[in-house]
């Protein structure tokens, strides 16, 4: 009888072993099913830096497109050479784009004939974008045709990154480098997440706003470098529920609500939270920015706070500007009305550091509409040049508060 059990337990072992195997492989199936994985490599690009690899990245976006699970683009280290592509959902699964190489935008502008943007990201529901690889925007060959910083009635330049229409959507651990106008803009999205990301550009470039936001709603800028020729961050009409924190700022021109007022019919601003970052030799601190004129009903802005900030030799530290035209005096006198941008419920608190203006604090609202419901509360902001104090001034600051330490004091 022992003899026979022993037998039946020696028989046992290779069908358990072979049970586990079957399983085994049963799940590394499944779970490759699930993360398929599409090398750029495999579609046909060359990565040479000189090969316009293009074709290669929509032929592995498209079968990724198509399949479901969390199929992934994979992008190894090498320079690709791109020209402006549409990267179009919407897909069956949640994408991966794992950018391990360097993206090099092209430097001729004839390249962006009928293209706003080099690399557009759209009507995607699920995007992953990570991998410590670049987006070169190859700037510096067409900085000096941008015509903007004069001309209002100037033709932009290529946007290097857009988020059109998405949902859902996190870029992390990537850096978009010199781009040849913004940097980023998210448009008509929900739910985006830039975390970790860095964004580099020279403090002369002109118009690189590193993340600029516009009729998009739950957007989250966390632990990210910025420093370029324009806004670090821009908030447009049409933007709710706004979350800046962690942010490294400078050079650049601070973190800026607007411009807004300028078109008839902008949406409103409502609630954007911005702390615990650091704004370095911005030529602003954190800004609201309309301008003149404009047609009624204008747009609101509401529910802003600004708290937990550090500046560093930072020009005009805390501004509202309902006065503003960024052109010569002469194409800015022709529009004498004031503002029709309604500005409530801002606060600005735990700002501290040092400004390299004497005017630290200028809340400069409209006549038409001036502002309500401001505070101040707990604000150090020391002039850069010792002996001297710094000052606030206000106009047209219908109703706030203010308490804590206050230096300057405050104007409200």
């Amino acid at each position: 009888m022992s003899l026979f059990l022993h037998r039946r337990s020696d028989m046992a072992f290779p069908l358990v072993a072979l049970f586990f195997m079957i399983s085994a492989r049963w799940c590394l199936e499944v779970a490759h099913a699930g993360r398929q994985v599409f090398d750029v490599m495999d579609f046909g690009a060359i990565a040479d830096g000189e090969t316009d690899d293009s074709k290669a990245f929509i032929r592995a976006w498209m079968k990724a497109c198509a399949s479901p699970g969390r199929p992934a683009v994979v992008v190894p280290k090498g320079e690709y050479r791109l020209q402006p592509v549409v990267f179009r959902g919407p897909c069956k699964g949640y994408m991966q784009v794992r950018l391990a190489g360097d993206l090099r935008a092209p430097d001729d502008l004839a390249a962006f004939r009928g293209s706003h943007e080099w690399i557009n990201f759209a009507s995607i529901d699920g995007l992953l974008v990570t991998g410590g690889g670049t987006f070169d925007g190859r700037g510096a060959s067409s900085w000096h045709l941008n015509q903007c910083p004069t001309n209002p009635n100037c033709k932009p330049l290529p946007v290097s990154i857009k988020l059109g229409r998405v949902r859902n959507v996190t870029i992390t651990g990537v850096t978009s480098l010199d781009s040849k106008f913004f940097h980023v803009i998210i448009i008509g999205s929900q739910n985006v997440s830039i975390h970790r990301v860095t964004i580099r550009a020279p403090r002369d470039s002109p118009n690189t706003d590193g993340v600029h936001i516009q009729g998009s709603s739950n957007v989250r800028i966390t632990d990210t470098a910025i420093a370029t020729g324009d806004d670090c961050i821009s908030v447009g009409p049409g933007s709710a529920d706004i979350t800046v924190s962690g942010v490294n700022c400078g050079p650049g021109h601070g973190i800026s609500v607007g411009s807004l007022g300028r078109h008839p019919g902008e949406e409103d601003v409502r609630g954007l939270r911005v702390s615990n970052c650091t704004l370095a030799g911005t030529a602003n601190g954190v800004r609201i920015k309309t301008w003149r004129g404009g047609l009624r009903p204008g747009s609101v802005v509401s529910g802003l706070v600004f708290e937990d900030i550090v500046m560093r030799k930072v020009r005009n530290p805390i501004i509202i500007d309902q006065e503003y035209c960024p052109y010569s005096s002469s194409s800015c006198r022709h529009e004498s009305r004031p503002s029709v941008v309604k500005i409530s419920d801002v606060k600005f608190k735990n700002i501290r550091g040092v400004s390299a203006t004497q005017v630290a604090v200028k809340l400069s609202c409209s006549g038409a509409s001036p502002c309500h419901g401001l505070e101040l509360r707990d604000i150090d902001l020391t002039y850069v040049k010792r002996g001297v104090a710094t000052e606030s001034r206000c106009e047209n600051v219908a109703g706030g508060m203010a308490g804590g330490m206050l230096v300057p004091p405050s104007c409200i």
